[in-house]
């Protein structure tokens, strides 16, 4: 078998990432639904020819997406001009872990050998189920979220299965969009498929198959040195909670440990995690998460490097309980798995403070999603919306300010004007949300609109307001997010929640966990936090201590204000530590 050698692995590297990101340019062009196009809440990754992901981007927190496959569809019977499709949840052990995620994989062949896979898996706003949007607070089980694609192999021999296509659009209350975001992604993984082929071509499949076992051993090797740098031997724990399932249920807490051996392998336990929850909060985690998760926090910065399968092979041993939040038994519902998705996230991160004594970001919120659905001008309609939040501080930097989830985007204001029957009355950041410290958590944002459908039906999913995200090192946790109905709260894990024209609602999302004093934050850059409308003035007094007259510091009453100093019981601080197991 012919070696790749150092500088052809940087190319070939580089090649199957302009590949993965054109796959991505031409989805987001050509799809119709506002979820795919506009917030891209899409992913692209190429494979191995035994199905590993060799090269992917920022956001592949998932498993082994080509295994489902395999299992009913051998790899050796796979031919070229292949198209596979599913988004079964319990059928793929939470590769995809809600029904509206939609994935197509395709082997790619050069002169009729199998060289790897390409897969596109994309967002579809509704697929069925209970309510337009699929994904609803109400669920109680996972039937109710839509229609189920197992493993299904959708074209052989150029002859494709038209028949699972109308079904599947059958099942779509906008089957128009769903068409077009179906057409979009096939488009973009044949893209794929053929950008590999000529890869291939150019190097040959012996030295494409040596670059990507490289590529998959080099993650693996930095991961697991940068875990061993990281945690002790020994068992770190760390525990984190979600507020709600929405059906009155709750506080559910995960629980987490890492241990590392004396020969540096590492094991994963979340077995202690609560049970499973009645409403759509549970999260069929795949094992790969854990190590995928602390796989893209560790390789940041490292330049030239990929997160790849070889970031799951650097944990040795994943446990997990069946029946529990983590592992559910089906058919136990999972279309809100976002909330506890982002708490495991920011869990792991808490194990790294643990473990290097607060030297790791503090908490993120969940991102908030609306669903706001009915009729206008005799059509249906479906505003579906994440919202962002703020992310946590970190040693060396304030945290992130309104992001959705890592590489997606908030929807435009002029564009939710045009397309939906809404107007924005607000829409900017949610003052005082980013908890306050050396180094202020990210801000959440606040969306404000008025109804112009005659009716209308709201669901919202909003996490983190019992439990608010920590902080870390003397930092403040972050503020809560709430939803308001003509100045009324509402549950913020609800549906069913009525508006008629002329109502006006109010989304405030939360923010990150602050890192640090508060009281060591530079007078000045609060004073810009002021300016900015990130931090107000009463807050700028209280949480840091800084007295702002006429848009100027007062110095003297600020230096008295800071000689008083307190402690660690700071306000309303929920530190890292307080939810240590």
């Amino acid at each position: 078998m012919s070696s790749c050698d150092p500088v052809t692995l940087e190319i070939i590297r580089g090649a199957a990432r302009a590949a993965q990101a054109e796959m991505e340019a031409l989805l987001e062009r050509t799809a119709m639904s506002a979820f795919i196009r506009e917030k891209k809440d899409f992913y692209t990754a190429l494979f191995d020819a035994d199905g590993a992901m060799a090269v992917g981007s920022d956001l592949p927190i998932f498993g082994d997406i080509v295994g489902p496959v395999a299992e009913r569809f051998p790899i050796e019977t796979m031919r070229e001009g292949d198209l596979y499709w599913y988004n079964d949840c319990y059928g793929s052990r939470g590769a995809v872990s809600h029904s509206n995620d939609q994935v197509f994989l395709a082997p790619a062949f050069h002169d009729g050998k199998r060289v790897g896979f390409v897969m596109g898996w994309a967002h579809f706003s509704d697929i069925g189920g209970l309510r337009p949007g699929s994904i609803s607070p109400d669920a109680t089980d996972h039937f109710q979220e839509g229609i189920i694609i197992p493993p299904s192999r959708l074209m052989r021999d150029g002859e494709m299965n038209e028949d699972l296509l109308r079904t599947f659009w059958r099942n779509s209350r906008f089957p128009t969009q769903s068409q077009g975001d179906t057409r979009a992604l096939m488009a973009a993984v044949r893209l794929g498929e053929k950008r590999l082929s000529e890869i291939a071509g150019r190097f040959g499949p012996d030295v494409l198959a040596d670059a990507f076992r490289q590529l998959l051993d080099r993650t693996e090797a930095i991961v697991r040195a940068k875990l061993a740098a990281i945690f002790p031997v020994g068992t770190t724990r760390f525990a984190d909670t979600i507020d709600t399932d929405g059906h009155g249920n709750g506080p559910f807490t995960l629980r987490l440990a890492l241990t590392r051996s004396a020969d540096d392998r590492f094991t994963f336990d979340a077995t202690e995690t609560d049970d499973q929850a009645p409403g759509p909060v549970n999260l069929l985690m795949h094992p790969d998460v854990p190590g995928m998760a602390l796989g893209l926090y560790v390789l940041q910065g490292t330049t030239g490097q990929v997160l790849n399968a070889g970031a799951p092979r650097a944990i040795d041993a994943v446990h997990l309980r069946e029946g529990s939040l983590l592992a559910p038994r089906a058919p136990a519902p999972l279309g809100l798995r976002g909330v506890t998705m982002m708490r495991l996230l920011a869990a792991l991160h808490g194990l790294v403070a643990v473990a290097q004594g607060g030297q790791a970001p503090a908490a993120h919120s969940a991102y908030v999603v609306i669903a706001l659905r009915g009729m206008a001008g005799g059509k249906r309609f479906l505003l579906s919306d994440g919202i962002g939040v703020g992310y946590g501080a970190r040693p060396f930097a304030d945290g992130t300010d309104a992001v959705y989830f890592v590489a997606q985007e908030n929807y435009p204001a002029e564009f939710m004007e045009l397309t939906y029957p809404v107007r924005l009355r607000a829409y900017g950041i949610n003052c005082d949300s980013g908890g306050a410290g050396r180094w202020r958590g990210g801000c959440g944002v606040v969306r404000e609109f008025e109804v112009l459908a005659d009716t209308a039906m709201l669901a919202v999913r909003i996490d983190s307001v019992v439990n608010p995200p920590w902080g870390v090192s003397g930092g403040m946790n972050g503020g809560s997010g709430g939803a308001t109905i003509g100045g009324r709260p509402i549950a913020p894990l609800s549906d069913g929640n009525m508006l008629k024209k002329g109502d006006v609602f109010r989304i405030e999302t939360g923010g990150g966990g602050g890192w640090g004093h508060p009281f060591d934050r530079p007078a000045s850059d609060v004073l810009a936090d002021v300016a900015g409308g990130f931090v107000s003035i009463e807050a700028a007094a209280r949480d840091y201590g800084v007295v702002i007259r006429d848009g100027a510091i007062d110095a003297a009453e600020t230096e008295a204000n800071r000689a008083t100093r307190p402690a660690s019981g700071l306000f309303h601080r929920r530190e890292y530590r307080d939810a240590v197991a």
